[in-house]
């Protein structure tokens, strides 16, 4: 009684002391009750209790709920009758009480129909059961209907803590008792105030897609009582739930094909069909209209393949989904979206016609279905280039509303891609510059004219600009010529900057493409001059001209030098960002590697000046002002070199350029090296040199390695070994730098492992974890006669064993990787020398790693890693066989009984046994993934698991 008293006092100051702490502290308390086993009786207590008020019953029967869900196993066999007599009484009781009580107390006897088997549940199991309940006591058939109805959802409920056998018994228990169920709710039909409620439990046991035959469907008087409400004034939501569940019924993967299920479908197709003038009805309301507009769409989804053979009864389901497109609202019009792009996938590739017999019968029909739908997707691309189009008050929508309205044009642009690809990107882009054309009629040269319609239509001139051919002569020039004339208005000029950039192709390949060049860069020079979002714009349309039109441009280089200038330096009307800028320094880098080798390292230096200039200036001004600067006056001219270095493609210019500009990088190194993100992009810089130049870089990369090995060993920087790791990569196979690179490994590793000797280590520092793994991982690939002789070896094993449980996602996939990368090194031609030495360290480690590989399938890490940990459990098991299996057996044999059947154990054992002897690994996953399951099911368990399996101890030994 005084837990219930503390229960009650706890929910009142949950919900009405005005103290945010107290709230708080009332919360956690009363979540933690929830996982104790007092929670059982103190819940049913107050439940039963007729003085609790809404909060508390709504508590406890979420409460309730929750436990039989997870924590079913708590309780001894023998309570399961009372449990289900008490829920039972419940449901009677609230029959018309809280909805959310009931339902809560209706999903909590759904729950315990999962976890009993039919037999230990009695009178035949729970529908059997239900349907005696129903006949004793009619009173109560309302709360009787919603426990039938959250049945059949409850079978896909992950949250419920049964085993997966037991899950697969409950939906064969519940298929074999579909007829009983479906009489149950047709003796129901009679009672007219419960027809909503019968047709959505009829909807939710559709869901289970177990076959009826589709002949008694047909004209089962559920199905005609959901059909008969379609012509009614109010359309029910139920029934449409039910026609919708039943059109995906007749098209599901086992329903035995289309032929099996034609009596059904045609009693649902010309039914829905008659609902098509509704769509255009004023007095219809707008939920209806999305009611029916759905069934359209169901349709179309469910019977594309039927629909893409373009017969005439089809094309009157494609007429009817062309009105729906049409609809001015677009959560109704998008609803269509899905299946225009299944059927332009089906119409276009080849898989769909080799029925069809040989390539000329192929192609033959193919050609015949793209003609049939021609005229439907030209209408589709006429119908929805509207939806594009800015509205008037955008300025004044919400930040929500305005994202909304950008997805809504990305949705768009799918559907001209879609229609590009049926009618070919020529047809698809003549539609669109009409639309321009009446566009442009319509709008003025001055920014106050209505330049709203022009900028919906280039942007859908741009949506499909990837399947416009790069050599069309009729359109394309007319619209580059347009383009100048068109009005300076921010939205427009920066649409018509993307345009420009995603046309740089056909600009390129164009026989009159090189005479636009000046118009339209003059364009681009407007746009940065705009504002942000024009400059953003106009920056991106500049990278994609100088990377496509680079060698037309080469003679152009002042004029693109001085652009880039202007916007680099700031100094001018440009508005481009420094993120933006880095667009241009990639322009130019591209047109640049264009350029013969002299002049090439020339107008390298010319473009590196802009960054390094005030870099010196800092440098000059000594250590303690250099010390002072902030990251962002630093990093934002070796973002710019970065970005310089890896578009350039003249190794020997950037290894020059590196050599010159080495005193620079090496003064901020030894004055900087405490601040991570000057470190990270100095280090992207040293890094796409190095990859630019790669063994050009001579001496450069001997000083550049001295002192990151040197600073790493004081500072820490992970982009140290990141900057190594492309250093490995390019020089690893090279004879005449192994000593040095054996040096530099072992200095950083070593350094690392004495950082990383406990899991808090890893959880504090991810980031080192992370990158010093890839570079492990680099080694192996590389350069594994480095990496296996070298005494930091071992102990970089144990530093990863050590952190395989770390819980962030990225360090603790390296370390994974790395690990599966060690016992896959006999599939690498370098790697087979060292297997001897991996094999001295891994073995006498071998039962170890097992279990701990074992606790993270079971719990130790999420259940999103699983893919990653099986692998790397399954290559050690094919490295190394029988001791593998003996190493896996030890610790399973840890696991207790309670957590893990005998036979779910022996399922994984087998598994792991099956990949020793080379089986295919997708064929291994469901073992591995129900052994990890069971073992996750609730709470109790995993920690039961964890606590026997011991991850982050390294030293236990397995008890048989």
């Amino acid at each position: 009684m005084e837990l219930q008293n503390t229960v009650k006092e706890a929910l009142n100051a949950l919900y009405h002391h005005p103290d945010d702490a107290v709230r708080m502290q009332a919360d956690r308390w009363l979540q933690d009750f929830q996982r104790t086993i007092d929670a059982w009786q103190v819940a049913d207590n107050l439940l039963h209790d007729a003085s609790s008020n809404q909060e508390t019953l709504i508590f406890c029967s979420q409460t309730l709920r929750s436990k039989v869900q997870r924590d079913f196993e708590e309780l001894p066999s023998e309570a399961f009758r009372p449990l289900r007599d008490s829920l039972n009484t419940l449901l009677k009781t609230f029959h018309k009480g809280t909805p959310k009580v009931r339902t809560q107390i209706s999903l909590a006897v759904a729950a315990l129909a999962v976890h009993v088997p039919a037999d230990d549940w009695g009178d035949g199991g729970i529908i059997n059961w239900l349907r005696d309940e129903m006949n004793s006591h009619p009173e109560f058939i309302p709360s009787f209907l919603e426990l039938l109805r959250v049945l059949p959802e409850e079978v896909f409920n992950y949250k419920i803590a049964a085993r997966p056998d037991r899950r697969r018994q409950f939906e064969k228990e519940l298929a074999s008792a579909i007829e009983t169920a479906l009489n149950i709710l047709t003796a129901c039909l009679n009672i007219n105030e419960l027809k909503e409620q019968v047709l959505e439990a009829f909807a939710s046991w559709l869901r289970l897609r177990h076959r009826v035959p589709a002949s008694a469907l047909s004209s089962h008087p559920l199905v005609l009582a959901a059909l008969s409400s379609l012509n009614s004034e109010i359309l029910s939501e139920a029934s449409v739930n039910v026609i919708s569940e039943l059109i995906h019924y007749t098209a599901a993967r086992n329903s035995g094909g289309v032929s099996s299920q034609l009596p059904l479908i045609q009693v649902i197709v010309p039914q829905v069909m008659n609902l098509k003038p509704q769509l255009r009805d004023p007095s219809k309301d707008e939920e209806d209209i999305k009611a029916i507009a759905r069934l359209f769409a169901d349709m179309g989804d469910a019977y594309v393949e039927l629909i893409a053979t373009g017969s005439d009864e089809s094309m009157l389901i494609v007429h009817a989904l062309l009105e729906v497109a049409s609809h001015p609202e677009f959560d109704i019009a998008s609803m269509t979206f899905n299946f225009w792009h299944n059927l332009q996938m089906i119409l276009t590739e080849r898989e769909s016609y080799t029925s069809s017999g040989n390539e000329t019968s192929i192609e033959a029909e193919k050609t015949r279905r793209l003609q049939v739908f021609s005229s439907s997707y030209e209408s589709l691309v006429s119908l929805v280039t509207f939806r594009v189009q800015y509205p008037q008050d955008f300025s004044d929508l919400s930040t929500e509303d305005q994202k909304d309205f950008k997805q809504t044009r990305y949705a768009v642009a799918d559907v001209l891609i879609d229609g590009a690809l049926v009618l070919g990107g020529e047809p698809t882009l003549k539609i669109l510059y009409m639309k321009l054309v009446e566009a442009i009629n319509h709008c003025g040269k001055d920014q106050h004219s209505d330049w709203r319609p022009a900028e919906a239509a280039l942007y859908c001139i741009r949506a499909i600009s990837d399947y416009v051919s790069d050599t069309e002569a009729e359109v394309m020039p007319q619209i580059m010529s347009l383009l100048p004339k068109l009005p300076h208005q921010p939205q427009l000029l920066q649409t018509v900057c993307l345009t420009i950039g995603a046309y740089s192709r056909w600009l390129n390949a164009a026989s009159s493409g090189l005479s636009f060049l000046p118009s339209l860069i003059d364009i681009l020079v407007s746009g940065m001059s705009m504002c942000e979002d024009s400059a953003a714009a106009a920056a991106l349309a500049f990278r994609h001209i100088c990377n496509d039109c680079k060698k037309k441009l080469c003679g152009s280089l002042d004029g693109l030098f001085q652009i880039y200038q202007t916007a680099v330096i700031g100094e001018g009307p440009f508005k481009v960002s420094a993120e933006d800028s880095l667009h241009l320094v990639e322009a130019l880098s591209m047109v640049i590697t264009e350029l013969p080798s002299e002049q090439a390292k020339k107008a390298l230096e010319a473009v590196c000046l802009p960054s390094v200039a005030p870099l010196q200036e800092m440098i000059n001004q000594g250590p303690l002002v250099l010390g002072q600067k902030t990251a962002r006056e630093l990093t934002v001219h070796f973002d710019r070199l970065a970005n310089i270095f890896r578009y350039v493609n003249h190794p020997e210019a950037v290894a020059d350029a590196i050599q010159r500009l080495w005193p620079i990088f090496k003064a901020i190194f030894d004055v900087r090296a405490w601040d991570m993100r000057t470190m990270e992009s100095l280090c992207r810089a040293c890094k796409n040199a190095v990859r630019t130049s790669k063994r050009l870089m001579g001496v450069t990369i001997g000083a550049m390695l001295e002192e990151i090995q040197g600073l790493y060993g004081q500072h820490h920087q992970p982009c140290f070994l990141y900057l190594s790791s492309e250093v490995i990569k390019i020089f690893g196979s090279d004879p005449t730098c192994a000593n040095y690179l054996k040096v530099l490994i072992e200095s950083l590793f070593s350094h690392t492992a004495c950082l990383l000797t406990k899991i808090q280590d890893f959880t504090s520092r991810p980031d080192i974890a992370d990158d010093c793994f890839l570079l492990a991982s680099r080694c192996i690939r590389y350069c594994p006669q480095l990496l296996f002789p070298s005494p930091v070896f071992p102990s970089l094993v144990d530093c990863a064993m050590v952190g395989i449980t770390v819980q962030h996602r990225e360090a603790s996939n390296s370390i994974l990787n790395f690990l599966s990368d060690i016992f896959d090194l006999a599939n690498s031609t370098q790697g087979e020398s060292c297997l001897s030495i991996r094999d001295s360290v891994i073995i006498p480690r071998g039962p170890t790693i097992t279990r701990i590989l074992v606790a993270c399938l079971t719990g130790a890490l999420p259940s999103s890693r699983l893919e990653t940990v099986t692998y790397v459990l399954l290559a050690l098991t094919r490295a190394y066989g029988l001791k593998a299996l003996e190493w896996a057996k030890e610790c399973v044999s840890l696991i207790p009984s309670t957590a893990a059947t005998e036979l779910e154990r022996t399922r994984f054992l087998q598994a792991l046994s099956d990949a020793a002897s080379g089986a295919n690994m997708n064929n291994l996953v469901v073992p591995i993934e129900e052994l990890s399951e069971v073992c996750r099911r609730n709470r109790t368990v995993q920690e039961i698991v964890q606590g026997a399996l011991r991850p982050l101890d390294l030293n236990i030994v397995a008890v048989s």
